[in-house]
């Protein structure tokens, strides 16, 4: 694996900043959030200095019952492409479910959900990875993500997990420490007996995150500083194997340039406190063949019907599953609700304008009962029209602006410059949808 060194991940926010960051040799970007064809002028800027540009997907869902859909992996290759990345990475995770699988409607997420440590999940998942291997043009490497919640009956660790994936498909490692800081608080792992699991030479680059901590549950924020004990865990895997590259992760609440370089800085100490005597260990890099006559096809049929009923009960409110912890599930619950609105405020700011302080509370209350069944885009549409079809928003002005914002997004035309036929098509769109 090439060597990457010392990276941060690339916001918008802070691309001026991390441009002008000494010691900065790589970058990873969200890949959804690029466009092959129009990429920002600061990724263009980096890539000319020769600064490593590495995509990272967070919508593909290989941890789901589903095969990748192939129009999300030709934009993941695309994206690689674009950017002369030398590698893309994902997470194990599922992200949706149910649909043909479970004969019921398609649920999103809008989060990273973990996936049950068991045989079924892993024969589901290496069958997916070597779908996406096979699709795209440069290696993979998928993430070990954080979670607030376990899975009952679960058969392996999570260390043993990856080992197994790795060895059958090949597949690399984006470890992220912060996430095993996070699995230790919420759910009692060893990070240590983790990474005493893990096939070391299968590891990509590291991931390095803050958080925070509220009754008992850690948070993996993004939006906080890198704590101590997630820098410990560095260390810890850095006496084991010199990482080929560690990443600093901030997504929101952006410190100044300096506070940033100083993370940065005590990230690179963790790193060179942990060098000395390395453990060694053998691994087979190479992916082993799944035993010929193998079909996951039932496996993918149990493990559907599970996690249809588990982001049921998170985003719908549906009875929680046999096995869960029901207040563990209750914050979860409320997180994903919580990042749904912050998520759909970013995605149309103008709604927070239009509805003021009542924005979030009447959000948090439309999506009790309104799953996500379609991305951030068309949430906010369906939060609007809900608004606006169930007589709750009451005051002139904000009824107004939030029907012309409403009129202005939902079709998929621009709309007339003739108000007659604007409000032709609204009229005709409002009793469509109410048959």
């Amino acid at each position: 694996m090439e060597r990457l060194g010392t990276g941060i991940g690339w916001r918008p926010e802070i691309a001026d900043a991390v441009e002008g960051m000494p010691g900065i040799e790589w970058v990873e970007a969200v890949a959804e959030n690029v466009c092959p064809g129009h990429l920002p002028e600061s990724l263009r800027r980096l890539r000319e200095r020769g600064v490593t540009v590495v995509p990272h997907g967070v919508s593909l869902g290989l941890g789901g019952a589903d095969r990748p859909d192939a129009g999300r992996l030709l934009a993941l290759a695309e994206r690689a492409e674009a950017l002369g990345s030398p590698l893309v990475t994902e997470h194990i995770a599922f992200v949706r479910a149910g649909g043909p699988l479970t004969v019921s409607p398609r649920l999103e997420a809008g989060h990273l959900l973990p996936v049950p440590r068991t045989r079924d999940a892993l024969d589901v998942l290496c069958e997916n990875i070597r779908i996406a291997q096979d699709a795209l043009p440069v290696p993979l490497a998928v993430e070990n993500i954080a979670a607030l919640i376990s899975w009952p009956g679960e058969e392996m660790t999570e260390g043993q997990f990856l080992y197994d994936l790795a060895d059958r498909t090949g597949v690399r490692l984006l470890i992220d420490v912060a996430n095993l800081h996070t699995n230790h608080v919420n759910r009692g792992e060893d990070p240590a007996a983790a990474l005493a699991e893990l096939p070391l030479e299968a590891i990509a680059y590291v991931h390095v995150a803050g958080g925070f901590e509220r009754d008992g549950v850690w948070h993996d924020s993004h939006a906080h500083p890198v704590p101590r004990p997630v820098l410990d865990i560095l260390t810890d895997l850095a006496s084991r194997v010199l990482p080929p590259g560690v990443l600093l992760e901030r997504d929101e609440n952006f410190p100044e340039p300096a506070e940033l370089e100083r993370e940065l800085g005590a990230i690179r100490e963790a790193v060179e406190k942990g060098g000395g005597a390395r453990a060694g260990g053998a691994w087979g890099a190479a992916a082993s063949a799944e035993p010929s006559g193998v079909s996951t096809d039932p496996a993918r049929q149990r493990l559907a019907l599970a996690q249809t009923a588990l982001l049921s009960a998170l985003a719908a409110g549906t009875p929680v599953p046999e096995g869960f912890d029901r207040v563990r599930l209750g914050v979860q619950a409320r997180a994903l609700a919580g990042k749904r609105a912050d998520v759909v405020a970013k995605v149309a700011p103008e709604l927070p304008v239009i509805l003021g302080t009542g924005y979030r509370p009447a959000f948090l209350a439309y999506a009790q009962g309104a799953p996500m069944a379609d991305g951030y885009r068309r949430d906010a549409l369906d939060f609007a029209e809900h608004l606006l079809l169930g007589g709750e928003l009451q005051e002139a002005r904000a009824r107004r602006e939030l029907r012309e914002w409403w009129l202005e997004r939902s079709g998929p035309a621009p709309r007339s410059r003739r108000p007659g036929l604007r409000l032709a098509r609204a009229t005709r769109k409002v009793l469509l949808r109410r048959r």
